[in-house]
């Protein structure tokens, strides 16, 4: 299985001293998200247990390491969360095994240094419904931080624009990040796709209805994947 270069996690009592998760979704936008949520390298859970208050559906926390994954499907059980779904899985070289077009909310936070950064994009373009966003935040590589890999495999603001532009994700904004100076963000968005001409005239002759874009909104118990 592969793992993202230099992907080593400190302590969490280190490791969250460095984030604002509740400031950085918020600067975000990810106020209150209809549907579900995939977060492609869950780590500790830093960000999953916050981010299952925002969403209406479920949280796909994703994670390579059995040793992240255990710690957040622990943290989430200690803090009552449901609709939280941890799996061990490598998504790098796998995908995310979730189906194409059922996630409103692509996470993809301090996980863009991985060799194939692209490959990655559009496998979250893939799953995202159309209309949905993915979120992006990311060590910064031109100052010295207390974390993160390298800084010459860090990739720049600029450079995940243009990988998202291959991977038909359409750039949003880049917004500021309160109390995380040592990062960027980024929003990325699957523009719809247009119905077809030949295809709009056939639905309307039998009179049939558009198809709903809501996701399925589902509660299930917090459960942890091998």
């Amino acid at each position: 299985m592969a793992k993202g270069r230099d992907s080593g996690m400190p302590p969490v009592e280190l490791w969250e001293t460095f984030f604002d998760p509740e400031g950085i979704f918020d600067a975000l936008g990810c106020l209150s998200l209809r549907g579900d949520a995939v977060e492609l390298g869950c780590g500790y859970g830093t960000f999953t247990i916050p981010m299952a208050a925002r969403v209406s559906g479920t949280v796909y926390a994703l994670d390579i390491d059995p040793i992240m994954v255990s710690a957040t499907a622990a943290r989430a059980c200690n803090a009552s969360v449901p609709n939280i779904v941890v799996e061990q899985r490598d998504f790098v070289t796998a995908g995310s095994g979730r189906p194409a077009g059922s996630a409103g909310l692509v996470m993809l936070f301090n996980i863009l240094h991985i060799e194939d950064p692209v490959s990655l994009l559009r496998e979250a373009h893939r799953i995202l419904r159309d209309g949905g966003t993915a979120a992006v935040i990311h060590w910064r590589h031109d100052i010295d931080t207390p974390r993160g890999p390298p800084l010459d495999i860090r990739p720049s603001a600029e450079q995940c624009r243009a990988w998202a532009e291959k991977a038909a994700l359409r750039w949003r904004s880049g917004p500021h990040l309160p109390n995380s100076p040592w990062h960027w963000g980024m929003l990325l968005d699957k523009v719809p796709t247009p119905l077809r001409q030949s295809e709009g005239k056939d639905a309307r002759a039998l009179n049939v209805p558009p198809a709903p874009r809501s996701s399925i909104l589902q509660f299930p118990r917090m459960r942890l994947r091998p």
